[in-house]
């Protein structure tokens, strides 16, 4: 019985540390929810309205979404995995959860476009877009957020120097801008030489 008590506080314990907050070592390159490591989810338990769509058709439909994002909207390798992100969640207090999709490229996982969908009358219609390169959008807390890389001349892809994130809320039918929070990452994470044996 001891044995069993104590391994359950372990897990517990383990599984508390995993969530725990931090900002630790940062993940180098664009923000991007697939590169964020962490234990696996539980089964999701999507919010009441929730409804899988076609991110991709909803894209090409869309006469909001430049003709230069539609361009690289198309799917990687030899596959028919295409490269977007769709989050489901409660933005705009519609009945069906709002749709967050971000478009990014192959190569590196770039956000060349974030956009918002909202139900309306059994079609969805696009209440928020950027596509100023590059971005990600990200439904945290109820809010939706925009994470923009910054990048110093000379920064290489994967190495931006810092990153703006801009909160919105729905206000009167639109998102409205809150305050942004820049951050500057330190240039000294990540270039560490490891020394020679018997240094």
């Amino acid at each position: 019985m001891v044995l069993a008590v104590a391994g359950i506080a372990a897990v517990g314990l383990s599984a508390t540390a995993c969530g725990a907050g931090g900002t630790g070592a940062r993940d180098e390159g664009p923000a991007h929810a697939s590169a964020v490591a962490g234990a696996a989810p539980a089964s999701p338990s999507p919010a009441a309205g929730y409804h899988r769509v076609d991110a991709v058709s909803l894209l090409k439909r869309d006469p909001a979404v430049s003709a230069a994002v539609k361009h690289e909207l198309k799917p990687c390798g030899s596959g028919d995995d295409y490269p977007v992100d769709v989050s489901y969640g409660d933005l705009t207090d519609s009945d069906r959860s709002d749709v967050v999709v971000n478009v990014l490229t192959c190569a590196d996982a770039v956000g060349i476009g974030a956009y918002v969908y909202r139900e309306s009358r059994g079609s969805y219609r696009n209440v928020f877009k950027t596509e100023e390169s590059p971005v990600y959008a990200e439904i945290d807390q109820g809010a939706l957020t925009v994470t923009k890389q910054v990048y110093s001349r000379g920064d290489p892809i994967s190495s931006p120097s810092g990153e703006d994130v801009v909160p919105y809320t729905w206000k009167a039918g639109r998102f409205v801008a809150g305050k942004p929070v820049h951050t500057d990452y330190s240039g000294a994470v990540g270039h560490e030489t490891t020394p020679a044996p018997g240094d």
